[in-house]
Order: structure tokens, then C-alpha cells, then sequence
């Protein structure tokens, strides 16, 4: 579990690829006595188990579905990445809760900058646009940032200057792509309701007949 509050940008040593599957290598900036094998860190918001670890790098296998379902497909070699290690129990969740388990990719539609803020605007597939939501979080290759407006296909985000400094964020131009991961309250509730088998949908009315309201 992560809260979308990235700890540091890292670099991509090297990317092996294993057949459908690769092996992922980033030069970390944590501490090596603070990164065990078996740790989970999330890198642009996917979560990834440390499987070695060698002077200032660290490695991940990344699995099929992983490559498939996230933008690793466009990482280099010299690719900077955000890393963020588990939240503890004891940390502050400043973010939001974020699962490192990635929903979609979207592309940059438009990069507008506002009083040294950055306005991104990103296109999402449609299945997945009906969990976004205004004033909402969503994790943008792992940061966690507030839906300024959203339409079915896509959302705005500003980005301030702090967090433009400290992520990948910076970079963005449009037609790149970026992880996305919905908020998970949203994506149970859809789930839970639907269990029950009405047809009917999210409704006031159904949310009242189930309690929520």
C-alpha cells in the first residue's frame, strides 16, 4: 500500500527482457540498509518486489501482465522513474490510498502552464473515465493529485511547482503515456452494488435501499 507521495525520482540502469516477462534495474537513492529483498516499491505507480539489490541499484522482475497493462513498454535505459517505498502503519497518509496495482494507460492530450502551475490534461478509456471523478484523487504514474474537471473520456489535473520538481511530472509533453490508477473505493462500491444482481446501476435511490445513504 502506497500513498502517492513520491519519496524520489530514480534512474532505469537497465531493462533485461525475459521472454514475455523482464528484469527491471534502477539506481535508488534510499539507503541500502533500508531495502530488503521482498520489499514492495512502487515505480511510476506500479508495485514491484525487490529481487536483488547491488551498490546503489535495486531489481525487479516485472511480469507479463505488468507489461502489457502499464506504460513500462516506452522505459529506457537513463528513463527517470518515481519511486516511492510501502506506506508504514505509522506514517501520515498525506496522499491517498493507493495500491501500486495499475488500471490503464492514458495519453496527454494537453500541457497548459498557469502562474508556474502545469494544467495537464489526459485522455482515458472510456471503461475506466467512469471512475474519475471531480475533486477526486487519481495517481498519475504513482503521484497522488486532485481531479480539476473530468468528461467520459478524459481529466484535468494542475500540478503546482513543488510537485513538478519532485516527480517526472515535469516532463510530460502531449501523446506521452502515463500510468493511471483509480481511486479503489470507487471501483468496490461499483463492485459490491453490482453483486446484487438489480441491473439498475448506481442510483441516490439504490445507494439509500443499501445503506450508504
Amino acid at each position: 500500500m502506497f500513498t502517492g507521495l513520491i519519496e524520489a525520482v530514480g534512474r532505469v540502469a537497465a531493462i533485461e527482457r525475459r521472454g514475455a516477462s523482464a528484469r527491471l534495474v534502477v539506481e535508488s537513492v534510499f539507503p541500502g540498509e533500508e531495502i530488503a529483498l521482498g520489499d514492495s516499491i512502487a515505480v511510476n505507480g506500479i508495485c514491484l518486489t525487490v529481487v536483488a539489490r547491488e551498490g546503489g541499484t535495486v531489481a525487479f522482475d516485472v511480469s507479463p501482465e505488468t507489461l502489457e497493462r502499464t506504460g513500462f513498454r516506452q522505459l529506457r535505459s537513463g528513463s527517470r522513474v518515481n519511486l516511492e517505498r510501502a506506506l508504514r502503519l505509522c506514517d501520515r497518509l498525506g496522499g491517498h490510498i493507493v495500491t501500486g496495482h495499475v488500471d490503464c494507460v492514458a495519453l496527454v492530450a494537453e500541457r497548459r502552464e498557469l502562474s508556474g502551475n502545469i494544467a495537464l490534461s489526459f485522455r482515458i478509456p472510456r471503461d475506466y473515465g467512469r471512475y474519475v471523478i471531480e475533486k477526486g484523487s487519481v495517481a498519475i504514474d504513482g503521484i497522488s493529485l486532485t481531479v480539476n474537471s473530468v468528461t467520459v473520456d478524459s481529466f484535468t489535473v494542475n500540478v503546482i511547482p513543488h510537485t513538478a520538481g519532485q516527480t517526472t511530472l515535469q516532463g510530460l509533453r502531449p501523446g506521452d503515456e502515463a500510468n493511471i490508477e483509480t481511486d479503489i473505493i470507487g471501483k468496490y462500491v461499483e463492485r459490491l452494488l453490482g453483486a446484487r444482481g438489480t441491473g439498475e446501476g448506481v442510483s441516490l435511490d439504490l445507494l439509500a435501499k443499501s445503506g450508504f445513504l
